[in-house]
């Protein structure tokens, strides 16, 4: 199978009237047929509303490691070989709230690439050795991860936003270290009984195939695959912390990573959230946004530098951030400079100029987005895992083009503050530095 025939665009630009959209099996199918020659793209998931604060963000990812290693039926060689002898790719994954399976295959090696993933999700053996190799590839990640200063930060400033429950929060490495040691293949087992199952099970289909074929291989495959009990018990709001910094010191490291930012109280289904998120690129979107152009370009103080909307669901409240990396001696400089270039922009709003420019932008790589079969896939996915109907996958780049000049600057004003940032370094200061207020 070849990866230029998956990654033809299709030519029609109206994605919704050509998406066809059934209950098939125990959930949703979303089939969309394109150009492409004899290869389909999918994408799947379903909820398994892990209780965070208790550490099941760990116990998911584990589960998850596991399924392709080894089912009731088949062991892992034996799925491997099915997969090789398509040709065909499947990855299974952990994504907060959801698990998620993703894939390509040629069209007539759909039914057996799908009855394999439906056996991994449905039927996986959990054998001790392969969840001890697990395990101690998680804990060689997070070792890993120990010594980023990226993440570190990172980590920081989501726990001075939200609780432990919250899916955008990140507990220490050295505590999921702690947890992992305690995790045992039952645990994995008694996990994957409780929170796997078709609940919002949804799956989206791209490429060379026939509609109704489609949705008579998932109802074949996917039969009798019965929701969890599991209740969702995440937290959906951020928590109100004084504002100030926590610093993480990590010995002989080059640069010192800074986090700055603040929960923000829309969720991605705000009618003010396309406006936040234009003016948000203006600021710190690209290369050619505000901050690189100011703190990188004008006064050298950093390689790079930029903000985001971070983890802003249908389904709860995520944040504002601004990351910038900073030598030892730039560090007081670098975060007063891009302090100030925060407030001047949220003062004085974005220009037209400016405007003009991130439309054609973020329309632009919107489009570029739905150029292959797995980015369709992908994209049809999460339109239905936030909720939303299959239109806005057209309207979207129309809802951008439309926004006015006005819309922009006061979405910029209600909704970026930087009097509430709070703060987080990681990395090595020329002095010692202690956490301040609310640390």
């Amino acid at each position: 199978m070849s990866d230029s025939a998956a990654t033809r665009p299709h030519s029609d630009p109206a994605l919704a009237p050509r998406i066809q959209d059934r209950t098939a099996g125990p959930g949703r199918l979303l089939t969309l047929r394109t150009s492409v020659n004899d290869v389909v793209s999918f994408r799947g998931s379903f909820v398994t509303n892990p209780d965070l604060a208790a550490g099941d963000a760990l116990r998911q990812q584990l589960t998850v490691s596991l399924l392709d290693k080894g089912t009731e039926h088949r062991d892992r060689f034996a799925l491997a070989r099915v997969l090789e002898a398509c040709g065909a790719k499947l990855d299974l994954s952990s994504d907060g709230l959801f698990v998620e399976m993703s894939g390509r295959a040629l069209v007539d090696d759909l039914p057996r690439v799908l009855e394999v993933a439906a056996e991994m999700l449905r039927a996986p053996a959990f054998d001790p050795e392969e969840f001890r190799k697990a395990r101690a590839q998680v804990a060689a990640d997070l070792q890993r991860r120990m010594e980023k200063t990226s993440a570190q930060a990172s980590t920081a400033l989501s726990q001075r936003l939200f609780p432990e429950g919250h899916p955008n929060y990140s507990p220490a490495p050295e505590t999921v270290l702690e947890w992992l040691q305690g995790l045992t293949v039952q645990d994995v087992r008694d996990y994957h009984e409780a929170h796997f199952g078709a609940n919002e099970w949804t799956l989206a289909v791209v490429g060379d195939l026939q509609h109704d074929a489609v949705a008579s291989v998932v109802d074949e495959t996917f039969a009798g695959w019965a929701p969890h009990d599991a209740p969702a018990t995440h937290d959906t709001d951020a928590v109100s912390t004084e504002v100030g910094r926590t610093t993480v010191p990590m010995p002989d490291k080059s640069n010192v990573d800074v986090r700055m930012g603040h929960a923000v109280p829309i969720r991605r289904d705000h009618d003010d959230y396309p406006a936040f998120y234009v003016g948000n690129y203006i600021l710190g979107g690209n290369f050619a946004a505000r901050l690189m152009s100011t703190v990188r370009d004008e006064m050298g103080l950093t390689y790079s530098i930029r903000s985001s909307l971070s983890g802003v669901s249908t389904r709860y409240v995520g944040s504002w951030q601004t990351s910038v990396t900073l030598s030892h001696d730039a560090v007081d400089e670098g975060i007063a400079a891009t302090t100030d270039v925060i407030r001047e922009f949220v003062a004085e709003g974005a220009t037209a100029e400016e405007l003009d420019a991130k439309k054609t932008t973020i329309t632009g790589s919107y489009s570029v987005g739905l150029a292959t079969t797995d980015r369709l896939a992908q994209s049809i996915l999460t339109n239905a895992e936030r909720g939303f109907d299959v239109a806005y996958l057209d309207d979207f780049p129309e809802e951008i083009r439309a926004l006015t000049l006005d819309e922009v600057n006061a979405a910029i004003q209600d909704y970026l503050d930087p009097a509430s940032m709070q703060e987080a370094l990681a990395g090595t200061r020329p002095r010692p530095a202690e956490a301040t207020a609310g640390a």
